[in-house]
């Protein structure tokens, strides 16, 4: 049965999934928050910068006034001109133990809502400041204290609206965000065109081979081009040709291989017809009772069986299922049974069947496939056994079963002449680790690959006599 599998045809990313879409957001992004924390100390030095102007224009109002002479009435128009000029309600000034308000004429002096103390600023008060003018609710009145630089021990009170700092704040900020945004682009732009021809470039060239190379891998011409570059992007193009030249390489020898194998196998399939054929005409020969035939008839029937069965063992592993394990839950020691039925030596009139795995053992495995893998282990024990002719010990196949807190471990063991160093040193390798004269190795390779396909591991161990091979299952395939 083929397993027929759906290739999926890949495709580039669009442009809002593409990686320069999200590289160049991820720009802006950064720029745009460290230009965030640019601009809350410019405002705040901005904010300070406004009131410490107005609070030096209350101060020279404060001096004009005072440097009038005691009898000179000043002129309340000049009054509320200085005051215009500060941008203030009232000004009161402090010298020499003296005080001097300075108000419009009949004006009730607001209640302050906020007083900021300009001697005693910092970054921190000042930010936090800033971010309060710009929240602030409309109608709120300052009052910014403060000590002339000029006149020791004196001092300065200015009362004013705050709306006229807050809206110059709100324009400070519309135009710093202007100016931080367009060069927030323009950096933005610099980097990506940077970032683009040094990575983004490259990277979308490397994928477009891979989708190209994936959907036709047997074109040459799809092979990336070797590149010069000495970084991990040159790296990676000189990675990627290897590995698709070799792909391509594989590709062509599997096809080949393929080929080869399918008309070896339709070959192989004719000699098997063939060689049954001449079973049937040796059988028949063996029935005639002339003396010489009766000596080479049981060679003849010998030698077209085992070609027969090395026919016959080529024709599986070609057909060999690819398929995943399909897993049931089976008492493995009745599936042990089966399979020593089906390798003939279950009842064999010689060889002695020993089944010392627990009564309800259960696990989680194909067994279709696990009883081909213990059929094939247990065959070669037994043709092993009846090649010994004459020997003083019983014949003997053995299984037993060891548990570790990770793993179920099962040896088949048999008391025969062992394998020979040729099939030790090529074990597991088809057509070379056959312990016996004619045979194919196939059914260790099947073994090893049907174990390893749940997972398990198959391998020779040390024995003190015969042959030993040692599986071992996850113990997650155990059911409790």
């Amino acid at each position: 049965m083929t397993q027929i599998t759906e290739k999926t045809t890949a495709s580039m990313p669009g442009l809002l999934n593409g990686l320069s879409f999200r590289i160049i957001t991820a720009i802006l992004a950064v720029i745009l928050v460290v230009e965030l924390l640019v601009f809350m100390p410019s405002a705040a030095n901005f904010r300070l910068g406004w009131l410490a102007d107005h609070q030096r224009v209350g101060i020279v109002a404060a001096r004009v006034l005072d440097a009038a002479p005691d009898a000179m009435t000043v002129p309340q128009s000049l009054t509320d001109r200085l005051l215009n000029a500060a941008g203030a309600l009232a000004i009161a000034y402090r010298s020499e133990g003296q005080s001097q308000l300075i108000a419009h004429a009949g004006a009730d002096l607001p209640h302050v809502a906020l007083t900021i103390d300009m001697d005693h600023a910092n970054t921190f008060t000042e930010i936090a400041g800033t971010l309060d003018t710009l929240f602030a609710p409309e109608g709120r009145v300052l009052r910014i204290m403060g000590t002339d630089a000029e006149s020791p021990g004196a001092s300065i009170e200015v009362l004013m609206p705050e709306a006229p700092l807050k809206a110059e704040l709100g324009a400070f900020a519309l135009r710093f965000f202007f100016l931080l945004f367009v060069l927030a682009i323009a950096t933005s732009a610099t980097l990506y065109v940077i970032v683009s021809r040094l990575l983004i470039a490259p990277i979308r060239r490397l994928t477009g081979n891979l989708v190209g190379f994936r959907a036709a891998p047997e074109n040459g011409t799809l092979i990336i081009s070797a590149s010069r570059r000495r970084d991990e992007i040159g790296l990676m193009h000189r990675e990627l040709r290897a590995m698709e030249t070799d792909i391509y390489t594989l590709l062509r020898q599997r096809r080949h291989l393929a080929d080869l194998g399918l008309a070896v196998a339709k070959i192989n399939h004719d000699l098997r017809n063939t060689l049954t054929s001449a079973q049937l005409l040796s059988d028949q020969v063996a029935n005639i009772e002339d003396p010489a035939v009766q000596r080479l008839a049981p060679r003849l029937v010998q030698s077209i069986g085992r070609a027969v069965g090395f026919a016959q063992q080529v024709l599986d592993y070609g057909r060999q299922n690819t398929l995943p394990p399909t897993l049931e839950t089976v008492d493995l020691k009745s599936l042990l049974d089966d399979a020593a039925g089906d390798a003939a030596i279950a009842g064999h009139p010689r060889i002695e069947w020993r089944n010392r795995l627990p009564q309800g053992l259960k696990v989680s495995i194909d067994p279709g496939q696990f009883t081909r893998l213990f059929a094939n282990l247990l065959k070669n024990a037994r043709e092993a056994l009846e090649q010994m002719a004459d020997s003083p010990t019983t014949p003997r196949v053995e299984v037993t079963l060891r548990e570790t807190p990770a793993s179920l471990v099962i040896d088949v063991l048999d008391n025969g002449p062992g394998l020979p160093p040729r099939a030790r040193e090529h074990l597991f390798e088809p057509f070379e680790g056959s312990g016996r004269s004619g045979g194919t190795g196939l059914g260790l390779v099947i073994a090893r690959e049907l174990a390893e396909a749940h997972g398990a591991t198959l391998v020779l161990t040390d024995a003190s006599e015969g042959t030993c091979f040692e599986l071992t299952l996850p113990r997650a395939l155990k059911v409790a």
